[in-house]
Parts: structure tokens; C-alpha cells; sequence
């Protein structure tokens, strides 16, 4: 079974221009964390980051591929489905690996754990997500809570966000019904580093941050 891996990059993004080359203090540019954890994960064959600006091969660590995606994707009307159809199309595999710059503390294991789970444990795709246990509210009222007898949060039945960060899915989910999720998903839990999520320039100075400070301490959140 093929497993291909694929990073979609854009160099023009509105909300936190280049912060996909952007350095961490101390640190490399951001592609950089997620490639490198990819180059280190077991089970994938091959790794592209996806790009219609060349320019971006400057920073593509030695063994990842590059390649050029029609620029008409980059469009900020353009969904995130669409370019992953266009890449199949291009690039042919029984399994592609999601992962995106933006999200540089996912471990390798977390990757291994959701290979495995499509391509050996039965399960058409997988994603990360993040545990929650609050008291969330919709349409003004409390939704998974009673305000007449308030629970402990550690008693609350848990709910999962998607952290955006990783996506494993087989071929004909997305080439046949366009989508990255199917009807047995398997859900690859992360912590609160993993799911850090990098979308404007707030994000990237707390990430930074998280990066520097365990930097210091000598322990490492990133491969």
C-alpha cells in the first residue's frame, strides 16, 4: 500500500503574510518542523509539499518534493477540498498523509499511530483532535451542562475538537466523494502543544514562545 504525504503551502497568506517561511527566535522556518517529522515518521513512501511558488524549494529540507500546484488554488474562495483533489489527481497513492506547516508540534508517533490505523487496523481515515471538557453554551443556552446542578469538569462527557493539523485518508475518499473524512475515522488524540494551530501573528509569537521556552529547558515538542 503507497502512503504519500503532502504539505499544502501557500507564500501569499492574508492573514499572517509569509509565515510559512517565518523563522521561530532561535529557531528554523516554520515548514521546516513539520518536514522534518515527516521525514522521521515510519510507513510513508513519499513526501511533497505542495506550492505554486517555486521559491519555496529554498527551504524543503533534502528528501521532500516539491510540487507546483496551479496558482488559481491559492485563492482565498478556493476550499482546502479542492486542492486536495487536485493533488490526487496529480499524484497518485493508495493513502495520503494531510499535514500543514502550521501545526509544527505534532509528534511523529501521533502520524505513525493514524498510518497504521488506515492502512492495518481497518479504519478509511484518521484525524487529530484535541479533548474537551468545558461547559459550552449555543443559542444562549448551556449545552452540555445543567446550570441547576453544575458538574465537575473532569465529569463532563468529553468532546473533540479537530485540531486541523493532520489528515490520513484512503484514494477513493477523495477521489471518489470529495472529502478527507469517512465513515470509520479514526480519532489520533493530541495534547495541547499538538493542537497548537498557526492561522495569524498572535498565533505565531505563543508559538514561538512555547518553542523558546521549551528550547531552554532542553526538552523538545517538535522532531
Amino acid at each position: 500500500m503507497k502512503v504519500t504525504a503532502f504539505v499544502p503551502m501557500k507564500l501569499n497568506n492574508e492573514r499572517l503574510p509569509g509565515k510559512n517561511t517565518k523563522s521561530f527566535t532561535n529557531g528554523k522556518p516554520l515548514c521546516q518542523y513539520i518536514l522534518n517529522t515527516l521525514l522521521k515518521v515510519e510507513g510513508i513512501d513519499q513526501i511533497y509539499v505542495y506550492c505554486s511558488d517555486p521559491s519555496i524549494m529554498l527551504y524543503l529540507p533534502k528528501g521532500i518534493k516539491f510540487l507546483k500546484r496551479d496558482p488559481a488554488l491559492d485563492g482565498s474562495h478556493v476550499k482546502i477540498n479542492e486542492v486536495l483533489k487536485a493533488f490526487a489527481k496529480d499524484i497518485p497513492s493508495d493513502v495520503y498523509v494531510l499535514a500543514h506547516a502550521t501545526a509544527p508540534f505534532i509528534h511523529k508517533e501521533t502520524m505513525e499511530h493514524g498510518v497504521k490505523a488506515v492502512c492495518e487496523e481497518g479504519y478509511d481515515s484518521a484525524l487529530s483532535v484535541h479533548k474537551q471538557q468545558d461547559f459550552f453554551w449555543m443559542d444562549d443556552k448551556p449545552w452540555n451542562y445543567d446550570t441547576k446542578e453544575i458538574p465537575r469538569t473532569q465529569d463532563l462527557k468529553p468532546l473533540y475538537r479537530e485540531t486541523t493539523g493532520l489528515y490520513i485518508y484512503k484514494n477513493e475518499l477523495i477521489t471518489e466523494e470529495g472529502r478527507r473524512i469517512g465513515d470509520r475515522p479514526k480519532l489520533l488524540e493530541t495534547d495541547w502543544k499538538e493542537a497548537v494551530d498557526i492561522n495569524n501573528p498572535e498565533d505565531f509569537v505563543i508559538a514561538d514562545a512555547m518553542y523558546n521556552y521549551y528550547r531552554q529547558r532542553g526538552e523538545r515538542i517538535y522532531e
